[in-house]
């Protein structure tokens, strides 16, 4: 079965956003980032994530986040030079969030805006991967990587419609992002490699089914390592585990969402 390689490098300095230091694996790994702005708090580490991606788009009322909040993060900046600095390159969505004032500042920087009002059959962050995937195509030699700001916190239903975008888009890495921790599928149909990045990220960390129930769930780098597990709801399931090495190794039946905190230090 194909190895699948993760690392939380998008959590450090661009400059360091590589695993050629730490890969055992004699080809780099290198991935193309996109960034999504969702309407919930931006995590302080926003910037970094800014300053990884090539393409950067609004969920609609994610705009009035980037607005208000980005220049919070640089409090001895001038707020007009902060959201010049950081304007997007699309906003997306069913419009019904985004204040006008945000919409026109973001029009006169040039920013291009796509309604989709009359799709309602679809969430902002669905319609945002959508656009995303149609205009940086994954490819062998740097494979697209979705990151989503704002993901989880806030209302469940939102939370749980991010989370089946996941799924939706599972041969797309996308990664949901709060202040406190990380969520990302591990699909079944590869085995895992995971590269803890200990200085931004850890030591809990949980694996859950996602989809069907896993018959069979072996790891390796886990305080509590899975040897053949069963898990599912009702039953079994891997929460409030620790990591304990450097590299994590999953290998499951089903779809498992992978999830880990995230240090405040950042």
């Amino acid at each position: 079965m194909e190895v699948m390689y993760h690392s939380s490098t998008f959590l450090l300095p661009s400059e360091r956003d590589t695993l050629n230091n730490t890969s055992p694996s004699p080809s780099p790994f290198s991935l193309s980032y996109a960034l999504i702005i969702l309407n919930q708090r931006l995590p302080s580490f926003a910037p970094l994530l800014w300053d990884h991606a090539q393409l950067r788009v609004c969920a609609d009322g994610g705009a009035n986040r980037l607005f208000d909040e980005m220049p919070r993060l640089f409090p001895h900046q001038d707020i007009s030079h902060v959201r010049s600095r950081y304007k997007p390159n699309v906003i997306k969505g069913d419009m019904d969030s985004i204040r006008k004032e945000v919409l026109d500042f973001y029009v006169e920087q040039g920013t291009k805006i796509i309604d989709e009002s009359h799709d309602q059959d679809s969430t902002d962050l669905h319609k945002c991967v959508r656009h995303i995937c149609n205009v940086m195509p994954n490819n062998d030699k740097s494979p697209l990587c979705v990151l989503v700001a704002g993901a989880l916190g806030g209302r469940f239903d939102h939370e749980m419609g991010n989370i089946n975008v996941l799924c939706r888009f599972s041969n797309t890495r996308i990664i949901l992002l709060s202040e406190d921790c990380l969520i990302h599928l591990l699909p079944k149909n590869h085995s895992h490699k995971i590269f803890i990045q200990s200085s931004s990220e850890g030591p809990h960390c949980g694996l859950i089914p996602i989809g069907t129930p896993s018959g069979s769930s072996t790891t390796t780098g886990l305080k509590w390592n899975l040897e053949n597990t069963e898990m599912r709801f009702g039953g079994l399931v891997s929460t409030s585990n620790i990591v304990e090495e450097e590299i994590v190794t999953v290998q499951s039946d089903s779809d498992l969402l992978w999830t880990i905190s995230i240090k405040k230090k950042l």
